[in-house]
């Protein structure tokens, strides 16, 4: 009999690791845009006029 499954890429496990790395990344890049923007808005707010 038969299956009818996909072989496996050698590259089909390493790629986890990448894809962790990657949103690790964008996490952080998310989280200092974040702290960024409200840096911005603190000193906005308390700039003497």
């Amino acid at each position: 009999m038969t299956t009818h499954r996909a072989p496996k890429t050698a590259a089909g496990t390493a790629t986890q690791p990448v894809e962790r790395a990657v949103m690790a990344g964008l996490v952080l890049a998310v989280v200092a845009g974040v702290a960024w923007t409200a840096g911005m808005i603190y000193t906005l707010m308390e700039w003497p006029f």
